[in-house]
């Protein structure tokens, strides 16, 4: 069976009416999960947005089934420290059904924007592993922990009251970079997470996370894997070609092997391809926060075929 959920992007107008709305017809139509990015802004243009820590709040009291997580929290934004202690608890609150995703972040202008410092790639990473550190110490520590970390020191630090499940939420780790990424995946994560990427490539990380992984001494099996990726859902071929015209400059995009864009007989099968090379969970990135149409669409002619 492949998971099937939805990708959202905050930060692209996402409201509190909006953000209900989804939650709603996640649960409703049967997706497995709801993912949301952390970004402040991805502009120009500048759009609403939503706390990304508020929002996860919300989603752990109104709604009863559904996973729901981040893709993914950049380390650069909050001290791990606090990002653990919301996530624990927010974990707690909705019974055990947050994903943790954490990331390096990316985007250096809303960093700037917003004052928060933006180091470069190799700091931003040496920053993720200090944090991965810091989180996994402490979700899985009973007893205080100091930690000597470059950027994320602790001392005789402990998470009260203590996370409800074993060990807190699973961390997941989202990415395609064969050097850092799979590395730090091997070593701390619970899932793995393909951005936007070919069956083919993702084949080939997945084979190299099985490896790192054996070298870390875990086995394969230890990680989920799951991708993030666009959807076009047209119900017909004549509304395809009118979603893929609303995105000036995004159809050639859309069309790479690495989307999931077609009707619902193609989108089927490309799902199936990504099952094939291992992918177990797929979010799918919901563009139109305020199409609920598209996705009861997809519930309907979608959905059957994976949530047996």
């Amino acid at each position: 069976m492949v998971q099937i959920g939805l990708m959202i992007e905050g930060q692209w107008g996402l409201t509190w009416e909006r953000w209900r709305a989804l939650l709603k017809a996640a649960e409703d139509y049967g997706f497995q999960c709801v993912f949301r990015s952390d970004h402040y802004t991805i502009g120009p243009p500048d759009m609403d947005s939503l706390e990304t820590w508020v929002s996860l709040t919300l989603a752990a009291t109104e709604t009863k089934r559904i996973e729901f997580g981040t893709l993914v929290c950049p380390t650069t934004f909050r001290h791990p420290a606090l990002t653990a202690r919301m996530a624990a608890q927010v974990d707690d609150l909705s019974g055990g059904r947050l994903v943790l995703g954490l990331g390096a972040g990316w985007h250096e202008r809303e960093h700037k924007q917003f004052g928060i410092p933006f180091y470069d790639k190799a700091t931003r990473y040496a920053m993720l592993e200090d944090a991965l550190e810091v989180t996994t110490r402490l979700f899985k520590s009973e007893t205080p922990v100091s930690y000597a970390g470059a950027h994320y020191p602790l001392d005789e630090a402990i998470l009260l009251p203590r996370p409800q499940r074993a060990g807190g939420p699973p961390i997941l780790i989202g990415g395609n970079g064969m050097k850092k990424t799979l590395p730090l995946a091997a070593k701390y994560a619970d899932e793995w997470n393909g951005v936007h990427i070919a069956p083919n490539g993702y084949r080939e990380r997945a084979l190299h996370l099985d490896e790192l992984l054996v070298e870390y001494g875990r086995q394969p099996g230890d990680v989920k894997r799951s991708l993030m990726t666009e959807l076009i859902l047209g119900k017909d071929e004549a509304d395809l070609q009118r979603k893929l015209a609303a995105h000036p400059g995004q159809a050639d995009k859309l069309l790479e092997p690495s989307q999931i864009t077609g009707t619902a007989s193609a989108v089927i099968d490309q799902i199936a391809a990504f099952a094939d090379v291992g992918a177990s969970r797929l979010m799918l990135m919901h563009r139109d926060q305020t199409d609920m149409a598209t996705l009861e669409l997809l519930a309907r002619d979608v959905l059957p075929q994976f949530h047996k």
